[in-house]
């Protein structure tokens, strides 16, 4: 038989994915052939776009059909196969070429093929030599072993190959993604410079336009100053030039008129200057929760008697239930409220608050530490809140109402105190919900009001842990 027309039908009797004979075979739609158990697995393993393990081209959904030419075809080709290996051991007996003798005996020590006469030399005198057809059995088996583990390991590769297909796949999409998102992102920087151009230009034209009537009026009261003056001049020098009688009467009066003619007061205008400032989402917020994210925790002593705060002091939640609690000048007794443990003079600070869905709540700073006389709003405070459903609104110098697009389930804020600026961000989708602007002059310290519903407030600032809650 042609060993090599054998040859080539085995490979085309050979699975593509575990590179051995093929088990039931299947045809994909392309036209390449697998075992139905390889092709199942790898089709296993992906997720979302199906493809051919070999041209990869990509099918809507798992489709092949049963090959029974193929599986009989891999039947007749073993069946050769095994003939062809028998008869291969059978005529593998070689000549000994010093002894011209059939080698027959296998030395274990040498790992050598021997004659008879070659295993009583002195060379393999005391080594242990066994008949070739039981060495070369013992020798098949650890061989086809070795052969499993290293198809096992091939099938391994395999895998992490259909893998690494499904991760190129995947980092695709992630690109496509994080393209679209930066598009998006630079959209609205567009967006907003475009808004922020026109509100300037608006501002600038309307500048002009006030401008230029004050000016013309200027202009006007400049010009009924020198027609005055000129008649007036007129009318002295006719003086001058009169008799001595008409000079004396006409003097006084003439004198008088010089001395209370006033000259207009300078006018003078100064534009506006313009400066544009980005809104923090616009310019970093990453990078501002990065480098000025600090860990703030609630002050226990400034806390309402009815407040229950978890043991970490990062979580709180107002109970109905009424407390004998001594009175302390550094709690709130008029509304439930507590203040944060550290305060602020000097640099750059950021934390963040879980709001939830709470109906109530007010987040912010204030420059008294002890709460105790706060029967009403102090002044030095500086906060947002939630005061009914949908309705958001800013204490401070200004009562001002927000109106946020999206509902916000978590609040960023961010101090600058040495520029004075006091920003609320609303996580939910990083937007600006507020800024405050204002010479800070003392030490400023979080504020926290809950409402009085049963939900909890928390701080985000580091990662959340198992509460315990106490009473204080």
């Amino acid at each position: 038989m042609d060993f090599t027309a054998l040859k080539t039908l085995q490979d085309k009797c050979t699975c593509h994915i575990c590179l051995d004979f093929m088990e039931d075979p299947v045809t994909t739609r392309c036209g390449h052939n697998f075992c139905y158990a390889c092709l199942n697995l790898f089709w296993n393993d992906l997720k979302g776009i199906i493809f051919c393990p070999v041209c990869h081209t990509c099918f809507p959904q798992k489709s092949f059909s049963r090959n029974y030419q193929f599986r009989n075809m891999t039947e007749i080709i073993r069946l050769l196969q095994k003939k062809r290996s028998k008869r291969k051991r059978q005529e593998e007996h070689s000549v000994c070429q010093k002894h011209d003798q059939p080698q027959i005996l296998f030395c274990v020590k040498d790992q050598d093929v021997l004659c008879t006469q070659c295993s009583l030399s002195v060379e393999h005198q005391g080594h242990y030599t066994c008949p070739i057809k039981k060495a070369g059995s013992y020798h098949r088996k650890i061989l086809e072993s070795a052969i499993i583990t290293f198809k096992c390991k091939v099938k391994q590769v395999e895998k992490k190959l259909a893998l690494q297909h499904r991760r190129v796949l995947e980092l695709k999409e992630e690109n496509e993604y994080k393209k679209k998102e930066i598009s998006y992102e630079f959209g609205q920087i567009k967006l907003f410079l475009q808004n922020e151009q026109e509100t300037r230009l608006n501002e600038t034209y309307i500048e002009e336009l006030m401008a230029l009537s004050e000016l013309n009026g200027y202009l006007e009261t400049l010009s009924d100053y020198v027609s005055t003056a000129k008649d007036l001049v007129k009318e002295v020098e006719a003086i001058h030039e009169g008799s001595d009688v008409t000079l004396l009467t006409s003097t006084p009066r003439a004198y008088d008129r010089l001395q209370n003619l006033r000259y207009p007061k300078p006018w003078s205008f100064r534009t506006k200057q313009y400066g544009l400032s980005l809104p923090p989402q616009y310019s970093g917020l990453d990078r501002i929760i990065e480098q000025f994210q600090t860990d703030v925790t609630f002050d226990i002593g400034t806390a309402h008697p009815q407040l229950v705060i978890s043991e970490d002091r990062r979580s709180v939640f107002y109970k109905a239930a009424k407390q004998c609690v001594c009175a302390s000048p550094g709690k709130f007794h008029f509304w439930p409220a507590l203040l944060g443990c550290k305060g602020f003079h000097s640099g750059r600070w950021y934390w963040e608050v879980k709001v939830g869905d709470k109906p109530r709540w007010t987040l912010g700073v204030c420059q008294a530490h002890f709460a105790g006389d706060w029967s009403s709003q102090p002044s030095g405070f500086w906060a947002i809140g939630r005061s009914t459903e949908n309705s958001y609104v800013t204490y401070g110098p200004t009562r001002t109402e927000l109106l946020p697009v999206v509902q916000p389930s978590k609040v960023g804020i961010f101090l600058d105190y040495d520029l004075g600026e006091l920003f609320f961000y609303n996580m939910s989708d990083r937007s600006l919900l507020y800024t405050f602007r204002n010479s800070f002059t003392s030490t400023l310290w979080p504020y926290f009001y809950t409402g009085t519903d049963s939900e909890s407030l928390e701080i985000l600032t580091t990662p959340h842990q198992t509460q315990i809650f106490t009473w204080f």
